[in-house]
């Protein structure tokens, strides 16, 4: 996979990950006595692990209030959340002369947001939690820690950057966009500040399909293309689990920086595959392309193969013993394949007919056709 198809797929990343149509278990979630009551801003807190921070937080006994533009499904966040509704690039005025405990910053991208709203929040919030990406490093292709090197922004000026130009450049400022987002947060709350540097969020409510074609394919059954070989590595994380321990994190006072992926155990992609096939009570029989056969046909890692990283699979051999250590916990694979697979069946037909990752029928079939054809020209020979 070459860097392109990956910011090509973190470019789907953002401009999908909401989601928020799906319950929450409620069987361990309320708190423990010894929690104590916060009060915790969301920026953001609509989108898709947003949603899960929020009901976590209230289960717990924590008061919640969301910022954001109001736009993102209105309406189903629960009453008892305070909304307040403006517009990170400039209309902050509804975060002023308010004092939290916590602020959790989900969607920021660019630096000059964090500064601004951090020159309100500066003095009024005790702690400031800011979502990353594994993206800013500048290179994963053997495995990193959080000491590992960031990817530097070489751009005119950081903070007169947009969206939109981060769009125009392909993504390239993604990772560098976010990494300067982390200096300016330790710049304004110094010691004050946790970084959670997320990889692959999966799980119910994923509107990438990122995760999601797999437990889709596989329940259709028959034979299935699946990538590389069986002991490649996959990294991936549920949203729910990456939602809650970041309030966890977040009750503890926590400071740091942590890389937040899983499982806790390495995982290989055939074990992730069969996994998913046991989950759903399958008949699915995979069929192993070669990597190099893959990209002959332009079947892409991550977009056409999700979860898989092919040429990059560093990417999925990211160290998170520090997150570990501070209690990251993971619900098995079984019960995120069959909640995300549950989630995208009540979804709109015209939704569940479009994945917005994986392959179609008719292009797998055409590749399957294609590699039964080599490996018997092979066979051949």
């Amino acid at each position: 996979m070459n860097k392109t198809t990956r910011r090509d797929f973190i470019k789907t990343s953002i401009a999908l990950g909401s989601g928020f149509g799906f319950a929450l278990r409620s069987t361990s979630l309320f708190a423990e006595k010894s929690v104590k009551s916060l009060r915790i801003l969301i920026l953001g807190g609509t989108g898709f692990t947003g949603p899960c921070q929020v009901r976590y937080a209230l289960s717990r006994g924590h008061k919640v209030t969301t910022f954001n533009r109001g736009k993102t499904h209105p309406g189903e966040l629960p009453n008892v959340v305070e909304q307040l509704v403006g517009d990170r690039n400039g209309k902050l005025d509804a975060l002023k002369d308010r004092q939290w405990d916590v602020a959790i910053d989900n969607p920021t991208t660019l630096p000059a947001w964090v500064r601004d709203a951090a020159q309100i929040l500066k003095g009024n919030v005790e702690r400031y939690v800011f979502i990353s990406t594994i993206s800013v490093y500048a290179d994963t292709s053997k495995g990193v820690d959080e000491n590992a090197p960031l990817a530097k922004y070489e751009g005119p000026d950081a903070f007169k950057e947009t969206l939109e130009a981060m769009k125009a450049s392909g993504y390239k400022t993604y990772g560098p966009l976010k990494a300067l987002s982390e200096r300016e947060a330790e710049k304004w709350f110094p010691g004050k500040v946790l970084i959670i540097r997320p990889g692959l969020i999966v799980g119910p409510g994923d509107e990438t399909d990122r995760f999601t074609y797999w437990p889709v394919r596989i329940e259709r059954g028959g034979e299935v293309l699946a990538p590389g070989l069986p002991n490649d590595p996959v990294q991936f994380i549920d949203a729910r689990d990456l939602a809650e321990w970041t309030i966890r994190m977040a009750e503890n006072g926590e400071t740091g920086i942590y890389n937040a992926t899983g499982p806790a155990k390495p995982l290989v992609i055939g074990d992730m595959l069969a996994g998913i096939k046991t989950a759903l009570n399958s008949n699915a029989k995979f069929t192993w392309a070669s990597a190099e056969f893959l990209k002959q046909q332009k079947v892409q890692a991550w977009s056409d193969m999700p979860v898989w990283a092919g040429d990059e699979l560093g990417l999925a051999r990211t160290n998170i013993s520090p997150a570990l250590a501070k209690g990251l916990t993971f619900r098995p694979l079984v019960e995120t394949a069959r909640d995300t697979l549950a989630w995208f069946k009540a979804q709109p037909q015209g939704r569940q007919s479009h994945l917005k990752a994986g392959l179609t029928p008719e292009h797998e079939a055409e590749v399957l056709t294609a590699w039964h054809k080599q490996i018997g020209m092979t066979k051949s020979e």
